[in-house]
């Protein structure tokens, strides 16, 4: 009792250590305290040893069946998300389940517990790889064929043949990430007790191992941060008869994907050499999901720059809806890809060529309007320099501490944004276009203060 009561060094008692995932204390022993009314979702594995009915039974099971979104140590010591609990039964204490349903649960006699047997996670599992193997085999996809190939994982170009296959389609990548969850999860759930079964289930390795080839492209992740890490695939494609050398083959990456996703600078890319790559390649399939990635990646950091890039974004969800819709061949989507990634590189070169940083560019992009003359285009670029130099500097301050929450402090912004654009905009501007440009840049500025972002932080 007195341990209980005491705090540890950093001011924590044993309940708050005992609900933190990553804490040394991961078991503890309890009698009747932690069993009702005890909120702890990383509680993954619960041993029942006394007898236990009614209420107190419903309340002890919910203390293991809670999903965490954060993550658990699991089996083999990395950190996992909790997606199911675990409850060892040395009593019989289930024989009262029925009874505790009917009473507490709102259950019928018939009711199915919400408790099963360890065995039955082993059909689920079972049934998910068969479902995962046929849909494969639909798409020309022979998950078998690596299983029982000689150098199974050495030999990586049946995973590229096969990844090609995947991102080909939008739509077969995701159904694809649909059966690798579904196994994986069910795997997760079946341990330790699957390392203990004689019943090897190669294809689980193949499944994750093909999973981990598609994440490096679609990702641009280093094999060693996706899910399933290479050493954990082996326990199910090696069969041993002793539980010792089982754990030491389990944890030992004896093979490794070496190739990686492509990387590249939007501001060095040469188009020409990377259309004659693509016209040399043999899983053009891979190489347009590299480039399709990188796309994406720049222009979510371009959008993140300047938030009146969104045609960009409407631009490449309608080259990629084409190409899933089946009316773009795969060499008419690369050079749509391309001519859109020579137009981002445009883009992202602008700034300069309008004399303006980026924040002042996305100024001037939202207080710009069509037809103006060159020189209402210099009085516009003024406008958007001026905005920034008065905002933030000038006295009495307009950016007092946390302005935007209060409206006599907004109100204050938006008189100095108005004074600004009355003073610098083309008088080509009407009394209305004025109004929107004011509430367009007062609304940007708002959203900056209020989530730390940029200039106005």
């Amino acid at each position: 009792i007195k341990r209980l009561k005491e705090l540890d060094e950093h001011g924590q008692d044993v309940e708050t250590n005992f609900k933190d995932p990553e804490h040394p204390l991961q078991l503890v022993f309890v009698c009747a305290m932690w069993l009702t009314g005890f909120d702890a979702p990383t509680v993954s594995t619960l041993y029942l040893d006394k007898p236990m009915k009614d209420h107190t039974l419903m309340q002890t099971i919910a203390r293991a069946n809670r999903v965490a979104s954060y993550r658990i140590k699991g089996y083999n010591g990395e950190m996992i998300e909790k997606r199911n609990g675990e409850i060892v039964d040395y009593y019989n204490v289930f024989r009262n389940m029925k009874k505790a349903l009917i009473d507490y649960a709102q259950g019928e006699d018939d009711c199915k517990p919400p408790v099963q047997e360890k065995s039955e996670l082993f059909r689920l599992l079972d049934d998910a790889i068969a479902q995962a193997d046929n849909w494969c085999k639909e798409q020309g996809i022979s998950l078998q064929a690596i299983a029982e190939a000689n150098n199974t994982f050495k030999n990586i170009e049946l995973f590229k043949q096969y990844a090609d296959v995947l991102l080909s389609c939008d739509e077969w990548r995701k159904t694809f990430y649909v059966y690798d969850n579904t196994v994986s999860s069910l795997y997760e759930a079946c341990k330790p007790e699957v390392f203990r079964q004689l019943q090897p289930r190669p294809l689980i390795a193949v499944i994750q191992y093909l999973r981990g080839v598609i994440d490096m492209h679609i990702e641009q992740a280093d094999i060693d941060s996706v899910t399933q890490k290479i050493s954990e695939l082996l326990d199910e494609s090696v069969v041993v008869n002793n539980a010792e050398q089982f754990a030491v083959k389990e944890h030992q990456a004896e093979y490794k994907i070496v190739q990686k996703g492509r990387t590249w600078d939007l501001s060095e890319l040469d188009f020409a050499k990377l259309k004659e790559e693509f016209a040399q390649a043999q899983h053009k399939n891979i190489e347009i999901a590299d480039l399709r990635v990188f796309i994406e990646q720049k222009l979510h950091n371009m959008l993140q720059a300047n938030s009146t890039r969104v045609d960009f974004a409407e631009k490449l969800q309608e080259i990629i809806d084409r190409y899933n819709s089946g009316t773009a061949a795969t060499e008419d989507y690369f050079e749509d890809l391309m001519t859109f990634a020579e137009r981002l590189k445009e883009e992202d070169e602008r700034h300069v060529r309008e004399g303006l940083t980026e924040d002042e560019l996305e100024l001037y992009d939202l207080i710009k309007k069509e037809k103006l003359t060159k020189a209402e285009e210099q009085k516009v670029k003024l406008a958007a320099k001026d905005l920034i130099v008065r905002l933030l500097q000038s006295h009495p301050k307009v950016f007092v501490q946390d302005w935007w929450k209060d409206g006599h402090t907004q109100a204050k912004v938006k008189s100095a944004i108005e004074a600004v654009l009355h003073e610098d905009l083309p008088e080509s501007y009407g009394h209305l276009e004025f109004k929107d440009k004011c509430e367009k840049v007062f609304e940007l500025v708002v959203d900056f203060a209020a989530h730390g972002k940029k200039w106005v932080a």
